[in-house]
């Protein structure tokens, strides 16, 4: 049972490098069960570096905290963590010829479960998924993502969120290369899977995914750093404004915690 009390995932002062190269800079978040938050910043600001590395990325240096449920992963590879519940949706899908879809979604909900899964219940979650998220039920027999548009693609990733029943998902850019139309059944379909026991963070560029995907929260990521939190107006306000005033309001804000700092110094070195 979810302990309202603690969030349900959290990580603390995450910094993540590659080839030492530092991307993530000292990320801290806290996302309770029920919630959705989302992740908006420009491009190049470490957004999706940041959701590859909770998922465990293997080519990442990973320094700092990551919690699900309480419990410490930052050791786990990305298998151990799917299996405790941990799901991430890709931004580019990749292709995986000769494994049917029927196939892959069967194995991996098994690895979930931690028992094989019976066809005859498996074809009835299946189909069911089909119809939400309204995928021909060809699509069972064909290779995974083989030959799929990319609305196509982002509908299997949210059917395989609707099948595992991941505790915590991270969407990438769910709603890049999408349509209004795919759009719409994408957002129907992220909303079915949340629910008052679990969480999702949804990382964006636009707000427009936000009109059908309410968050809780919406935080700002630039520079390898969350720079300001709020509620849902604070997407909006991207949207119109852009990233480039955020830019000039946290260096005024650096610069008075920098004033404030010094003077309280004076203060203590004079008294």
């Amino acid at each position: 049972m979810t302990d309202q009390r603690r969030p349900l995932f959290a990580c603390r002062n995450l910094r993540v490098a590659i080839e030492d190269k530092q991307i993530v800079k000292g990320a801290d978040l806290e996302i309770y069960a029920g919630q959705k938050h989302a992740l908006m910043g420009p491009n190049g600001s470490g957004k999706s570096t940041l959701a590859a590395a909770l998922m465990g990325h293997p080519a990442y240096q990973v320094e700092g905290e990551i919690l699900l449920e309480g419990k410490p992963i930052q050791e786990l590879p990305a298998h151990e963590r799917a299996r405790l519940g941990m799901f991430l949706g890709f931004q580019y899908p990749v292709a995986v010829p000769g494994v049917s879809v029927a196939n892959f979604l069967r194995a991996a909900v098994s690895a979930r479960r931690g028992e094989a899964v019976p066809i005859k219940e498996f074809r009835r979650e299946l189909f069911a998924g089909f119809e939400a998220l309204r995928i021909d039920r060809s699509f069972a027999g064909r290779y995974l993502n083989d030959g799929f548009s990319g609305g196509e693609k982002k509908r299997l990733e949210i059917l395989q969120m609707l099948l595992l029943k991941p505790s915590f998902a991270l969407l990438d850019e769910t709603d890049s290369g999408l349509d209004i139309d795919a759009l719409k059944v994408v957002s129907e379909g992220v909303n079915l899977a949340a629910g008052p026991h679990n969480a999702t963070l949804l990382v964006t560029h636009y707000q427009r995914i936000l009109d059908y995907v309410k968050p809780d929260v919406v935080h700002v990521f630039m520079d390898g750093r969350i720079v300001r939190s709020g509620g849902p107006e604070l997407a909006v306000e991207l949207e119109a404004r852009g990233y480039d005033w955020l830019d000039e309001a946290t260096a005024i804000e650096a610069n008075e915690t920098d004033t404030a700092a010094v003077a309280a110094a004076d203060t203590a070195a004079k008294g």
